[in-house]
């Protein structure tokens, strides 16, 4: 089979796969009220309808009973913390997630078995596999990058949400009154951390726990170290006040220097695609007429 035929096929599945990811990763109305309801500390009228219903909760659909029964429990596992670092997008929850992680590979199996029973070849066979393979991690990439993603944005957030809440400790209010001012100001990803955080001791956490559970579903280094601070600050009887003044001032510095860090990175960066893009059209442009020229002037 000729190679552009080969690439045709490896792009026709991925495609299909991922079409069948955002067809299947639509929008959860239920889910998105249930966020809601969170941030604002009350249930939902859904989840109220359903506590004084028989059974309570909703029972999952065949798929999904299928789809757990065929995922080990460690690949749950890990789809759990990709989850919980992602922030637990809307439209991924983890049963749909489950079933797209299974339904991907095996439409692209039998894409592929298709193209080899009208062609097979050993070439056709390995690239099945390797696409194979890869539509089976595509749930997992897209997690993390959204999990990696959600870490930086709470990373740059965090400075400032610092600053916020030395300034409420400052004008007398205590580290959780503090903390809940800075969630309902906030809008981003750690304004909803705080606030789920303190919804975990409101529910009968311990703040230690809290606290250690907020830096685990992070997955941001700043963030861990301030949580480690604030615990060492409360089982020492250290003032919060000066630990909040001291993380600040320390996180703004971190974040110039990362600026800096990758304002020396551009340079390096842009060395490639001017020597692979701009130099030699300029030097087609420059030196086309002049060779050109030689070459009539040898004819």
């Amino acid at each position: 089979m000729p190679p552009l035929v080969l690439a045709a096929a490896a792009a026709t599945s991925l495609s299909l796969g991922l079409l069948a990811w955002t067809l299947l990763a639509g929008p959860d109305r239920r889910r998105q009220l249930a966020l809601a309801s969170l941030q604002r500390g009350r249930p939902t009228p859904a989840e109220d309808a359903g506590a004084g219903g028989a059974g309570g909760a909703a029972q999952p659909d065949g798929r999904v009973r299928l789809a757990r029964r065929l995922t080990p429990a460690g690949t749950l596992a890990r789809l759990e913390r990709l989850l919980s670092r992602a922030g637990r997008p809307a439209a991924w929850p983890l049963e749909r997630v489950i079933v797209v992680k299974l339904g991907l590979p095996v439409a692209s199996a039998v894409l592929w078995l298709l193209a080899l029973g009208a062609s097979p070849s050993l070439l056709l066979v390995l690239l099945a596999v390797v696409v194979t393979v890869v539509c089976w991690f595509v749930p997992d990439l897209l997690l993390h990058s959204r999990g990696q993603e959600r870490s930086q944005q709470i990373t740059l957030e965090l400075a400032d949400t610092l600053d916020q809440m030395t300034i409420a400790v400052e004008a007398g209010l205590g580290f959780d009154s503090a903390m809940a001012r800075a969630g309902r100001n906030g809008k981003g990803p750690l304004a909803e951390e705080l606030v789920r955080t303190l919804q975990d001791v409101q529910m009968g956490r311990s703040r230690r726990e809290a606290y250690q559970a907020l830096a685990a579903r992070t997955d941001a280094p700043d963030l861990r170290r301030f949580i480690r601070a604030v615990i060492q600050a409360d089982a020492y009887g250290v003032s919060i006040a000066d630990v909040l003044r001291t993380q600040a001032a320390e996180m703004r510095m971190k974040r110039r220097q990362r600026a800096e860090e990758k304002a020396m990175q551009i340079p390096v960066k842009v060395i490639f695609p001017l020597m692979l893009c701009i130099l030699p059209v300029l030097f087609i442009v420059l030196l086309g007429p002049a060779a050109l020229s030689m070459v009539a002037a040898f004819r």
